[in-house]
């Protein structure tokens, strides 16, 4: 299943970009693993978007937990299911690996 996880930055610029590099670097983690679909932040930048895939959401919000933007408390986080209906074959083609 896939889900929408959008973030919303609760700290200053300054704090989310001194802690960038170590978001990225998980969310590139979960990327090899095949949990993470596509991700970015949000112009202006106010917060961000992943798409995720995982077997349900509660493992979906396990991954988001080690994220370090949501474990310094940088930014909140909304997981939302998403039933994908155009496009969802592309989705589905990279997923190769179990997911978690």
């Amino acid at each position: 299943m896939f889900a929408i996880v959008t973030l919303e930055y609760l700290v200053p610029l300054e704090t989310v970009l001194a802690n960038t590099d170590d978001h990225r670097a998980y969310l590139r983690s979960l990327h090899a693993q095949g949990n993470l679909v596509a991700s970015g932040p949000f112009v202006p930048r106010t917060g961000g978007m992943l798409i995720m895939a995982g077997r349900d959401l509660e493992a979906i919000a396990a991954l988001t937990r080690d994220d370090p933007f949501h474990s310094r408390k940088i930014a909140r986080y909304e997981i939302r299911e998403w039933a994908p209906t155009i496009g969802d074959e592309l989705l589905k083609q990279g997923l190769e690996r179990p997911l978690a």
